[in-house]
């Protein structure tokens, strides 16, 4: 019969599976609250648009400021979920409550919110384009529906019982994480709300955000991979020209707060997208010399 540190220890132990650790789940707990905070925002917004009894009522209220704070709710969602997963590791308190409460929470903050912003902000139906009526709500679902996908995938890649072989093990993510998704999202729209004067000229510079989002959606389930930065620690050591780096990135993103959040998710995914490329040139070359080697053989042999 096991002790009670095995079964403590064997993560499908039910006391173990359905243990709630208060730091984790609290951060994912505010993960879920700001998500639907910025669900909230964007039905404001929309409200207000629509100049009708809701705008009377709220005549303080700015839909462009109701945007933003649904933006930046949104980026404080990614916060929240990075540190969720780095207190469970850091503290040994990770559980499969907790990730699956951690994917419910990203479905909400990184997957309905963002796509409701997209909606109503920019694919909503328009006077001068009727065509966005058919067209935007199904956009907006294929990316609610490749990040639902993209989460059930990881929590499935990462079971504890997976039977992994040793060229798999790696610390990245496959696919482009939804939280990363979701902020470059985030990003974009806050910058064309710094960028444009008025809802006309942001519905014009604003028509590239339907692509934007397809994009993002078809990365989240590509099998391209992306760091997770969880070999990132208070021990990690690095170069000091690496350090010195990282700083200016932090004072350009202080100054320049929604040009440059966007262009770091903008590089986020650019990294992953290059890496893939360079691993693609690797194999191709590797085949290239197999093939030759087996030819030399062949013909040494004859």
């Amino acid at each position: 019969m096991p002790s009670d540190l095995d079964q403590r220890d064997n993560p499908y132990n039910v006391t173990q599976a359905s243990r709630i650790y208060f730091l984790p789940n609290l951060m994912t707990a505010g993960n879920l609250f700001c998500g639907f905070g910025a669900v909230i925002k964007c039905i404001q917004a929309r409200l207000i648009t629509d100049a009708g009894e809701y705008a009377s009522l709220h005549p303080d209220f700015s839909w462009t400021a109701l945007y933003t704070q649904a933006v930046w709710l949104i980026l404080l969602a990614v916060i929240f979920d990075s540190l969720d997963g780095r207190l469970a590791r850091m503290g040994g308190r990770t559980s499969l409550f907790g990730a699956e409460f951690d994917s419910l929470a990203d479905v909400v903050s990184f997957g309905v919110a963002p796509a409701l912003m997209v909606f109503f902000l920019i694919l909503a139906p328009r006077e001068e384009y009727q065509w966005f009526r058919e067209l935007g709500w199904i956009i907006a679902f294929i990316y609610l529906l490749c990040g639902a996908v993209r989460l059930a995938r990881f929590n499935v890649i990462t079971n504890p019982l997976l039977h992994r072989a040793e060229a798999e093990s790696s610390k990245d993510f496959i696919g482009l994480p939804i939280p990363a998704a979701a902020g470059t999202v985030a990003s974009l729209v806050l910058l064309l709300l710094n960028l444009t004067a008025n809802a006309q000229e942001l519905r014009q510079w604003a028509l590239a955000l339907p692509f934007i989002l397809i994009l993002v959606s078809m990365l989240m389930v590509s099998t391209i991979r992306y760091p997770s930065f969880k070999q990132v620690n208070w021990e990690t050591k690095t170069r000091f020209r690496s350090f010195v780096g990282v700083f200016i990135a932090i004072v350009l993103l202080w100054r320049l707060q929604e040009v440059a959040v966007f262009f770091l998710f903008l590089g986020y995914i650019a990294y992953g997208l290059f890496g893939h490329y360079q691993r693609g040139v690797r194999h191709a070359q590797m085949r290239a010399l197999r093939r030759k080697v087996v030819k030399m053989k062949q013909e040494t042999s004859e």
